[in-house]
């Protein structure tokens, strides 16, 4: 006996139907979509409620998109660039910016060019997104877990009333990454389709923390403690901010915009290593001329405070990671604060990292991010393998792709 159907949405124009499975910013800015060119759209989502991961994100402050330029907002993907750009170029920040208004929810550039909500918060931008979905005739079943498809192609969903099936004209898969499994995106959906002969590259953290071997003087001394006014290179990348020594090693935003290039050392070669300028808007020469004035009786942490104006912190990092002979040496110091080499261990694991990279591999997909073996199938958000840093780009990718 087969399980039974779940009601779908009401009749509508066309006469056609979609489902979306993941009720996060992906799934539901589709059935938006969708819904306005005439289907009749269900969505089905297996927590309690929608959008649990961009609530959480919109905690200490939703940043949407980002206001910089289009054209340095595009390179932001890196690989992916290629990709997604015909879609950011059709709604992109300034779109976004506009779809929120319309959603009567005002936006601001902040002083970093990120953007916010004025009222800072993602609730009322949530809650005014339903009311418009349900305005437009879609209906969503909550507690509704994918679990694949049966033997007649029909979505199958676990929920506390045992397994329903639903079919549709249009199937959107958008079931997030394999970070934050407690707010709904676990992953699991990528051995459903790498068992239907979808290819799908394994996951990895993204914007994530790196753990480094801290002395417990230093963890007792810092943890906690920003570092601020700095460069971090990595490979050919270079990123100018902030970042954090945390008890078990480094993350911040900084940290975050760099850890692809460094995750991604350090899984082909099995070391990263992180070099930081401490002194950014400073010459090597001028560090050097400053460092070489006669100390007195100053230990070398007040005179490192007093010629360049290092904190406590940059200083304790300093002292961390270079050897006494070079510490002794002005020249060799200076070298060492304007290129400071900081080894990595690993990168955090995935599930405390804010996002993902792997999943649906790029070739499986047309332009429209339909699966080129499964027509009708579509599948957007982080569940396809790119990756953007933090700063609005992430969000702005899983709300830009069209499918049609």
């Amino acid at each position: 006996m087969s399980a039974p159907s779940t009601p779908s949405a009401r009749p509508t124009p066309n006469g056609k139907t979609a489902m979306v499975i993941g009720a996060g910013p992906a799934g539901l800015m589709a059935a938006e979509r969708l819904a306005g060119e005439g289907y009749g759209v269900t969505i089905y989502e297996g927590m309690p409620s929608a959008g649990r991961k961009f609530l959480m994100a919109g905690k200490s402050g939703l940043n949407i998109t980002h206001g910089e330029d289009l054209e340095t907002f595009l390179t932001r993907y890196g690989t992916s660039q290629a990709r997604l750009e015909s879609h950011l170029r059709k709604f992109g920040p300034d779109q976004i910016r506009e779809w929120c208004a319309g959603l009567g929810v005002e936006t601001f550039v902040g002083s970093s060019g990120r953007v916010f909500p004025t009222v800072m918060k993602a609730s009322p931008l949530l809650r005014a997104w339903l009311r418009r979905l349900d305005g437009l005739g879609c209906v969503i079943h909550y507690r509704h877990y994918w679990t694949g498809w049966n033997d007649a192609g029909q979505a199958v969903f676990k929920t506390t009333d045992g397994d329903v099936t639903a079919q549709a004209d249009i199937t959107i898969l958008a079931l997030g990454g394999g970070s934050w499994k407690r707010l709904g995106s676990d992953g699991k959906w990528m051995e459903i389709l790498t068992k239907a002969g979808i290819k799908c590259n394994p996951f990895k953290p993204a914007n994530c923390g790196f753990d480094i071997d801290w002395t417990d003087h230093l963890i007792d001394k810092c943890a906690g403690s920003p570092v601020k006014a700095v460069t971090l290179t990595c490979g050919d990348q270079t990123i100018r901010g902030e970042f954090v020594i945390s008890k078990t090693g480094i993350e911040g935003s900084a940290v975050y915009a760099i850890s692809a290039t460094l995750r991604d050392q350090w899984l082909e070669t099995g070391v990263g290593t992180l070099t930081l300028d401490l002194c950014p808007d400073r010459t090597l020469e001028d560090v050097t001329n400053r460092l070489a004035k006669p100390r007195g009786k100053n230990s070398l942490g007040n005179h490192l405070r007093k010629t360049l104006g290092l904190d406590a912190t940059k200083t304790a990092l300093i002292f961390e990671v270079t050897p006494r002979d070079i510490q002794n040496d002005p020249a060799k110091l200076a070298a060492a604060i304007k290129n400071l080499k900081v080894k990595i261990k690993k990168p955090r694991p995935i599930e405390e990292a804010i996002s993902t990279a792997g999943g649906v591999a790029w070739e499986e997909l047309d332009d429209n991010f339909q699966l080129i073996k499964r027509p009708g199938t579509y599948c957007l958000g982080e569940m396809v393998d790119w990756e953007a840093p933090t700063g609005g780009y992430l969000l702005s990718g899983c709300l830009a792709p069209r499918t049609a």
